[in-house]
């Protein structure tokens, strides 16, 4: 084989963005909502502080492979850890601070987390668990809060300024070298352990650069909503250090106000943020009209986003929301919905709907349940399964998940249909699919079209048993505010918009849909109360064919 004289043995590591941070944006800044106010600091001063946090961290003991976990909200030292410890060859682990504490306590025990650095606000809900982590040493408190009842806490601010500034990085020779761990939220199960490398998570950075993804680049400045310690922030800090674009960071302040005033006082071009969080600050804007007029794109995903958001937000603000598909296994970018070249009008918001165009690097196939593959006709479908170079190949330390992987394919879970352009449209979760008088009901695009409905603010469809169908779709329905909208205006209103034979039969008017960690709408949650009747349903009218 003749091979090419190129330098393709050089390691994609962290290290390059850190190093690329420090020489060429170095006048790049991070900005951090605070009681106070905003916290300013240049990339060159995160730079010359992610030195001392990784002396900090190995005068603490943390070596090579050593797990340092983070329990915080986003904010300039999250960003500090980000860089820390992949770049001084441990692995970082960000805790999600939303998970019950059972689940906290496996997966830091699972992950044999070394040190923890815990924001002040946050010490209250670790103290109550730390007693339960066998192999933590030391918490170091981001902070002046009180430490609480944490063993061994040292303060952030001190652990630095105790160290000579400069760090000695060894050089990482095999980018496969593993640079962060998250877990996922665990709907089944204990949660599961997705295990970054370097080279992964260097090109999702570049992946999400690409125009045709999020095009992040150095003029922009970058707000993520999304949490750190969810699936990498959707890749965003490592893509905005990677091109110098500044960060802003909203910390524990994600009420629809300061979300607001963040973006108009710091002129934010791209917010990311699940769809809940974008349907709360719609609301907030349609009344108090912030001038939002620098945002160039909202990346939207973790939840099928309406296209009826999408459309009020572009039609009442300006504001360009960007549906994008992925999970804690790809890291975890995997599609965009960007509409093909020269498609407008109604065409182009269908390709809005969907999950998004397969980004490059990224293969992807439908299997039916037969195990063929089902063809990319824009109709038939199967579960989707993906590969690339930012794809899970497997959990870590956990093999009760390997039915989750497939000759190496990872299985979403998600049923859907790709049509000939590469476009996902997703059905279903395959857990959530409702199979009644043989023909499979698509929750997820019972959902949009309740969504649709000015007078609803969330719905999430789940199946029931059914004597005669054996299952049926049970909408359970969050009115607005002030509003008496019926089961009969609902299914009117559905009436056109979707077969007739999936009009729900019965409907659940609740307070609110529950949510996961990550605020998925939390659909274990709804079928328990339906199977202990806690759910108080309103019937309207019989299943039709």
């Amino acid at each position: 084989m003749l091979q090419g004289l190129v330098q393709d043995d050089h390691p994609l590591t962290l290290q390059h963005i850190l190093d690329r941070m420090r020489r060429m944006y170095g006048d790049g800044e991070v900005v951090t909502l605070t009681d106070d106010g905003t916290v300013r600091a240049t990339y060159s001063e995160v730079c010359e502080r992610i030195d001392r946090l990784c002396s900090g961290l190995e005068s603490l003991g943390v070596g090579p492979g050593d797990r340092v976990a983070t329990f915080a909200w986003n904010s300039q030292r999250h960003l500090e850890a980000y860089m820390a410890a992949p770049c001084m060859g441990a692995v970082l682990h960000t805790l999600n601070i939303r998970l019950f504490e059972d689940q906290l306590t496996y997966i830091a025990n699972h992950a044999k987390d070394k040190v923890v650095l815990v924001d002040d606000s946050m010490v209250p809900v670790l103290e109550k668990v730390a007693p339960s982590f066998q192999t933590v040493e030391h918490y170091v408190i981001m902070g002046d809060g009180d430490a609480g009842s944490l063993p061994n806490a040292i303060r952030y601010e001190e652990l630095l300024a105790d160290q000579p500034g400069g760090y000695d990085y060894k050089p990482i020779e095999d980018d496969r070298q593993a640079a962060g761990l998250c877990y996922t939220s665990g709907t089944t199960g204990n949660p599961k352990g997705v295990l970054y490398s370097h080279r992964s998570d260097v090109l999702h950075a570049l992946g999400q650069c690409i125009a045709d993804a999020l095009g992040i680049c150095n003029a922009d400045r970058v707000m993520p909503v999304v949490p750190m310690f969810h699936a990498n922030a959707w890749g965003l800090p490592h893509a905005s250090m990677f091109v110098g674009a500044d960060m802003v960071m909203p910390s524990r302040f994600l009420q629809p106000e300061p979300l607001a005033r963040l973006i108009e006082d710091e002129r934010v071009t791209v917010a990311a943020a699940v769809p809940t969080i974008w349907a709360d600050l719609l609301r907030w804007c349609d009344e108090h009209k912030p001038d939002l007029s620098s945002l160039r794109v909202v990346p939207c995903g973790g939840a099928a986003v309406p296209l009826e958001l999408q459309k009020a937000w572009e039609e009442r603000h300006g504001v360009r929301i960007l549906q994008a598909w992925g999970m804690t296994e790809t890291s975890p970018v995997g599609s965009v919905a960007r509409p093909p070249r020269g498609v407008e009008g109604d065409e182009a918001w269908a390709c809005r709907a969907k999950a998004g165009r397969i980004l490059p690097l990224v293969e992807a196939r439908l299997v039916a349940d037969d195990g063929s593959e089902v063809d990319w006709d824009g109709e038939q479908t199967g579960e989707l399964e993906v590969r690339g170079p930012w794809i899970a190949s497997a959990y870590y330390e956990d093999p009760s998940g390997a039915d989750k992987f497939d000759d190496g394919w990872l299985r979403t879970g998600d049923i859907a249909a790709i049509d000939s352009k590469g476009f996902i449209r997703i059905t279903d979760r395959a857990k959530d699919v409702i199979k009644s008088g043989g023909e499979w009901i698509s929750s997820v695009e019972l959902e949009g079209e309740l969504m649709a409905h000015p007078e609803v603010l969330e719905a999430a469809v789940i199946a029931k048993p059914d004597e005669r169908w054996s299952e049926r779709p049970l909408a359970c329905v969050v009115r607005s505010e002030g509003s008496d909208v019926s089961a009969e205006d609902l299914r009117e209103h559905l009436r056109s918009r979707v077969a007739k034979w999936w009009l729900p039969d019965e409907f659940a008017f609740v307070d609110e849909v529950p949510k996961t960690s990550v605020g998925k709408f939390d659909k274990k949650v709804l079928r328990k109360r339906l199977e202990e009747g806690q759910l108080e349903r309103e019937p309207v009218g019989a299943a039709e064919r």
